[in-house]
């Protein structure tokens, strides 16, 4: 395989020039477990629009010949849906201290080549920025051991998180709802969230 891969940072407004792209990536890569989301276009651009909207949000986009492979994405929890910011209002923390990373997605032949490292680097780098946030976090799916379409190949990314030090938050916890494969009504999931301390 021939690989050309290059980056770019969209912030805010620019992150809209990838939207079409950014969707059929989270397509793609959320059909695998453990999201197994039936994905919808039309959900997608609709969902996207709050980074559009977030001034501080990042963009982290992998490219390879000009095609996005990957992408991971950043944004002050301030700016994120209601049912994101709250476990953490109910935790008493303060929007203003915490910034949420969204989603972390590669294709499957693009993976052990130390892109998810460089995704964590970025967002942190870009969180640094700022100089004014205390927290950095992002959420996973809940997922049981035994779930029947756990693939035998699944490697879950505790460990990895771990060694990024990020800790998972057993008092924070949401629900987000989204149709499994094969489903055409949505249906509430479990979502833990991670953090770790500027």
């Amino acid at each position: 395989m021939n690989r050309e891969l290059t980056y770019q940072s969209f912030v805010g407004a620019q992150i809209a020039s990838v939207f079409e792209p950014l969707a059929a990536l989270r397509i793609a890569v959320f059909r695998s477990f453990p999201y197994l989301y039936e994905g919808r276009v039309d959900y997608e651009m609709d969902y996207l629009k709050t980074y559009e909207e977030s001034p501080k949000a990042l963009l982290f986009g992998v490219f390879d010949n000009g095609r996005m492979v990957g992408a991971t994405t950043a944004l002050p929890l301030a700016d994120e849906a209601e049912e994101v910011q709250a476990p953490f209002v109910a935790a008493g923390y303060r929007l203003e201290d915490v910034f949420y990373f969204g989603e972390s997605i590669l294709l499957p032949e693009y993976r052990s080549l130390g892109i998810g490292h460089r995704f964590f680097d970025e967002r942190e780098k870009h969180v640094r920025s700022f100089g004014r946030f205390k927290y950095m976090c992002f959420c996973a799916v809940q997922r049981p051991a035994d779930h029947p379409d756990r693939t035998s190949d699944y490697q879950p990314l505790d460990v990895f998180w771990k060694k990024r030090g990020y800790k998972p938050i057993q008092e924070l916890i949401t629900t987000f709802s989204w149709p499994d494969i094969g489903e055409t009504e949505s249906t509430a999931k479990s979502m833990l969230f991670w953090l770790k301390e500027l």
